[in-house]
Parts: C-alpha cells; sequence; structure tokens
C-alpha cells in the first residue's frame, strides 16, 4: 500500500468526523462578549454580542446584580453570526459595582464562553472569562484586572481546532507533502503568512470584508484539492513544485479571516498587542498539534497490513474540493445579498 494512500485513508477518517459537523463548518465554537464602559459623569455603556446561527441564537442572558442593564437594550441588531445589543447612558455609581455579580443565565446549558470586558474612568481595566460551569464573576473594585493569559490562549487553540476550512487547506497540504524538510518549509511559511495579516488585520492597519475573504478562502481549499487530484494522476502542478509558496500566498488569506473571528470575539482595548499575542501563539499550538496528529494516524496506518482498493484515495480530494466548493457558494451568495 502506498504512503499516499495511509496518507488519503487518514483524511477520509477525518472528513468524516468533520461532516458530521457540517453546519458548522466556520468556527462554530464562538465566545459571547459582554462589555462594560464608564464614561464620564458616571455614564456607562454597554454592548452584549452572542453567537448565533442565521435566525437562530443562543438562549443566553447576562445579568448584573447592582441592577446595570435591567432595563430594555436601546439597540438590537443581528449580523455576522452574532446577536448584538446595546445599552447606552446608564447612570451608575462606580461604588455600586464593588461585589456586584456578573451572571450570565443559560451559559450552563452551553459549550461557550464569555469574555468579559469592563473599563472604568479611572483607568481600570478588568477582564475575565465566564465558563459553562463557572457562568457568574464577582466584581472586585481591589482588584488588578490583569488579562487572563491562558484564556485568549486557550482560544486560539480551540478556534483552530474546530476552523475546519483551515484545517482542511492543511490536510490537503500534507497529502502534497514528499519529506520532513518540505512539511517544515511549507507549515512554516503558512504561520508567518497567516501571522502577518492577523496582525495588522486586527490592530486596524487594514480592513477586509468577511464573506470576500471566507469566499477567497474556500477557494484557496479548492485550489489545493484540485492540486492534490492533478498529483494523483502524476500531473505534478505549482502546488508540488513549490508547497511554501502556495502555503505563503493563501496564508494570508487565511490570517485575514482568523482575524475576522478574533474580531468577533473581542479585543480588550487597553492591551491589544498582548492578547493578539497570546490568540495567535494558541493558533500556532493547536496547528502544531493538529500536524502531529496527522502524521501519527499516517503512521499507524502505514503498519496495516491489509490491502484496500486504490480507488478509495480519490474520495479525500473529492470530499475536500466539495465541501469547500460548498462553502464557497454558500459565502458568494451571502456576499450577493
Amino acid at each position: 500500500m502506498t504512503l499516499h494512500f495511509y496518507r488519503t485513508l487518514g483524511l477520509i477518517w477525518i472528513l468524516m468526523i468533520f461532516s458530521t459537523s457540517l453546519p458548522a463548518w466556520s468556527h462554530e465554537i464562538r465566545p459571547a462578549y459582554l462589555e462594560i464602559n464608564e464614561k464620564d459623569n458616571h455614564l456607562f455603556d454597554v454592548l452584549w454580542k452572542q453567537p448565533s446561527n442565521g435566525t437562530l441564537a443562543l438562549h443566553l442572558e447576562p445579568e448584573v446584580s447592582n441592577g446595570l442593564i435591567a432595563t430594555t437594550p436601546s439597540q438590537e441588531s443581528a449580523a455576522n453570526s452574532f446577536v448584538v445589543q446595546r445599552w447606552e447612558n446608564l447612570k451608575f455609581s462606580r461604588e455600586s459595582f464593588d461585589g456586584a455579580i456578573i451572571r450570565v443565565n443559560g451559559l450552563e446549558n452551553t459549550i461557550t464562553d464569555t469574555l468579559i470586558n469592563i473599563s472604568f474612568a479611572n483607568g481600570q481595566q478588568i477582564q475575565e472569562i465566564l465558563k459553562p460551569n463557572s457562568p457568574s464573576y464577582e466584581i472586585h473594585l481591589t482588584g488588578t484586572g490583569n488579562l487572563p493569559i491562558l484564556s485568549y490562549l486557550r482560544l486560539g487553540i480551540e478556534h483552530i481546532l474546530t476552523g475546519y476550512d483551515h484545517l482542511s487547506f492543511v490536510l490537503g497540504l500534507i497529502l502534497l507533502l514528499t519529506s520532513r524538510l518540505q512539511l517544515i518549509k511549507t507549515i512554516t511559511a503558512f504561520t508567518i503568512a497567516h501571522s502577518i495579516t492577523l496582525g495588522v488585520a486586527a490592530l486596524g492597519y487594514v480592513t477586509v470584508s468577511a464573506p470576500v475573504i471566507e469566499s477567497l478562502v474556500a477557494l484557496s481549499i479548492v485550489f489545493v484539492a484540485v492540486e492534490v487530484s492533478r498529483y494523483y494522476q502524476g500531473d505534478h502542478g505549482l502546488t508540488v513544485k513549490y508547497p511554501w509558496l502556495i502555503a505563503f500566498t493563501f496564508g494570508l488569506l487565511h490570517g485575514f479571516a482568523f482575524a475576522g473571528s478574533l474580531a468577533d470575539i473581542g479585543l480588550p482595548q487597553h492591551n491589544i498587542p498582548l492578547a493578539l499575542l497570546l490568540f495567535n501563539l494558541g493558533v500556532e499550538i493547536g496547528q502544531l498539534i493538529f500536524v502531529i496528529g496527522v502524521i501519527g494516524l499516517i503512521y499507524a496506518l502505514k503498519k496495516i497490513p491489509q490491502q484496500l482498493p486504490n480507488y478509495l484515495r480519490w474520495f479525500a480530494p473529492y470530499a475536500i474540493g466539495s465541501f469547500a466548493s460548498f462553502w464557497m457558494i454558500q459565502r458568494i451568495h451571502f456576499l450577493m445579498h
């Protein structure tokens, strides 16, 4: 049995798992976000974002025990797979927050987290993350309000490991690689490229259209799937000859997609560089975990003595290309409407 067949068989196994979550193709595990911002004269603005899928949204309800958001939101909208609510010009004393409890009702019935970012007019910042097993947090004004380092790191890891589009692209590249040196060069090029565009976009130097970028990301996956099919036919295309170049080029697009997801999550305004670094580091750790897992699976499958039909190898590129084509058409349709 050939090495490419074992690689393909491993990809089949992973894609079968992916296909069970196809409606969640693009990062379904997304956190909610609660931002409380004090302006002058003890006036507060509140922003609440929670993930949704089309018209369906998780049943989550934020609550502050001092009554800050007990009233009806002044604005409510739905966009970019999030439901957004805003409360503006709420007059509350800063002292009323000391000992107040923030709770997200319904969070315990989900698998998502909630990022909390509180900014007071005196410069104090508090960031916390609520989890399904701990859906509440008691505010202490004497606290330091440090950035939850492990939380942003974990968000990056979760983001890439649930980003089936990005992982499919990486898998497609692995199918075309013939040596460890090529693997190292290619993955490094992909990492450098998406780190560059993630940084410039998250810091606001470049603004792109999310549907356009997501469509182009899907197109990059289709391209790699076609390249794998050509390779199986003995035609060595550009990706086979220069995999690092293709990885770097399309990695720039994937970085913009990462930045869009990070923007949805939210960044603490006083410490954006550190949060960005932690999120990106988490993405790289998750990507490394995935690559090592695939290589380990390939190695294990190579030990199987049974000869399987050679035509099964074609399942991999067709599955990747079909999923990515569907996703691309879906995004283009969204863009046109």
